[in-house]
């Protein structure tokens, strides 16, 4: 069965892509992956700091991809599976591309801004040859119901 993968952070382009990936789960029989990348901090003085920092991310984490994969299952009947990963976003999300092989599809939100996003741009344009699924990007200006209408 085939897995659309989202990544999920604190943008609002993310609920976008969470939406078109499990309105088209729905329609195809497929299943939705949320994923979360914890970044390491830059620059940690203290070990004990640092791990209860990351600590506190990884519960953060839990607690964001919960309440959004309650309002997915809630919007469309699918449950997702939730995934947490800690790394460099770019590469965590490949290797989890590489390590699952029913992921078919990645699916990211582009800002409205300027430009597409920094993970857009990195996975589209920098890394795209590397990525072995097609990659869907919804347009961060699409509302809610050109969202299900396309879907």
């Amino acid at each position: 069965m085939r897995k659309f993968l989202v990544v999920v952070d604190d943008t609002p382009e993310c609920l976008n892509a969470m939406r078109f990936a499990a309105r088209r789960a729905a329609k195809t029989g497929g299943r939705v992956m949320m994923l979360t990348v914890i970044e390491p901090e830059e620059f940690q003085h203290w070990i004990g700091v640092a791990e209860v920092m990351r600590a506190e991310a990884r519960e953060a984490a839990e607690e964001r991809l919960s309440a959004l994969a309650d309002e997915l299952h809630a919007l469309t009947g699918v449950a997702p599976e939730l995934q947490i990963r800690e790394g460099k976003k770019v590469e965590e999300v490949l290797e989890q591309i590489e390590e699952d092989p029913d992921i078919g599809v990645l699916v990211l939100g582009a800002g409205e801004g300027d430009g597409p996003g920094p993970l857009v741009s990195a996975l589209v344009s920098k890394m795209g040859a590397k990525m072995n699924v097609p990659v869907t990007v919804v347009p961060g200006a699409m509302t809610e119901e050109r969202i299900d209408e396309v879907a």
